[in-house]
């Protein structure tokens, strides 16, 4: 399996058929290149409230892409089908009832649609947007193998992961948009804790760039990458590739699934095997 991992620019389209255009573009680049996946990044959507909006207004951009939200999956899904090319089309806030969520929209390459969401908010999503955590992880079976989709924040919380890796997903993608260095380590670190606790590939995609007419992506930071467990096999850093940071563009990985399981046999140490069922009990000891 080869993935293409978009670093996504910010920059404003001039309408909404050049911002399909924008992606139509990345995917026939990646499919060109032998792409059999396409990963966009979490809130890539919101790079479509450029063509409305040209100040900064949190509620406006939000309501922009959630009016045209339904159009937009319909086009990826029309691209999907094109390039014959399966795409992770980062996140896409979408009403439900009163509640907003933000969801991934996982197209294959006939333009069949499955959706991940979002389970835990960000303080910004939280208390800026007011947008609503979603269901739990779950996994996609796919040509390629079982794959599991952690957003952003998500890929910080080891249980949401595990779930997914023990329901056999031998790699998880992680769209994300942080807007400082500091919330790009935190997901890239947790996406290479994730690889060792389970022995499996993670992969990474990000906004990137300034969009000073945005309150809501105004600042975005990060590198696409690929890590795995630094064991037998795998490079002894953990990382398959990594971009330039915050440089727009696409980064390519050839993903062999096999290496996840003689890995996890034949490691120097066993993770997935050794991972406790249930957390332990901690008892408190008094030392006074």
């Amino acid at each position: 399996m080869k993935l293409a991992l978009a670093q996504f620019s910010v920059a404003a389209p001039k309408s909404v058929a050049d911002f399909f255009a924008r992606l139509a573009a990345t995917a026939h680049e990646a499919k060109s290149a032998g792409a059999d996946i396409l990963l966009l990044p979490e809130y890539a959507s919101m790079v479509l409230a450029g063509v409305f909006i040209k100040s900064p207004d949190i509620a406006a951009e939000l309501e922009a892409v959630v009016a045209h939200a339904d159009a937009l999956i319909a086009a990826m899904q029309d691209i999907a089908k094109g390039e014959k090319i399966f795409i992770l089309g980062g996140t896409v806030p979408m009403r439900s009832g009163a509640k907003i969520y933000n969801r991934a929209p996982f197209i294959s390459s006939t333009g069949a649609l499955v959706f991940q969401d979002k389970q835990s908010m960000t303080r910004f999503e939280a208390e800026k947007w007011g947008i609503t955590g979603g269901a739990g992880p779950k996994i996609f079976e796919t040509p390629f193998g079982k794959i599991g989709i952690s957003i952003c924040y998500d890929s910080e919380f080891p249980l949401h992961v595990r779930a997914q890796a023990t329901a056999g997903a031998d790699i998880i993608l992680i769209p994300s948009c942080t807007d400082s260095i500091a919330g790009f380590n935190r997901v890239r670190l947790s996406a290479r804790a994730r690889a060792v606790e389970n022995q499996f590939f993670t992969a990474t995609s990000p906004l990137v760039g300034l969009a000073p007419w945005s309150g809501a992506i105004d600042e975005n930071h990060g590198y696409a990458a690929v890590f795995g467990p630094p064991d037998h096999g795998f490079p002894e850093s953990g990382v398959l590739v990594r971009g330039e940071l915050d440089a727009p563009g696409l980064v390519f990985a050839d993903i062999d699934r096999a290496r996840v399981q003689k890995v996890r046999l034949e490691g120097g140490v066993l993770n997935h095997r050794d991972w406790p069922d249930q957390i332990p009990p901690c008892p408190i000891v008094n030392l006074e």
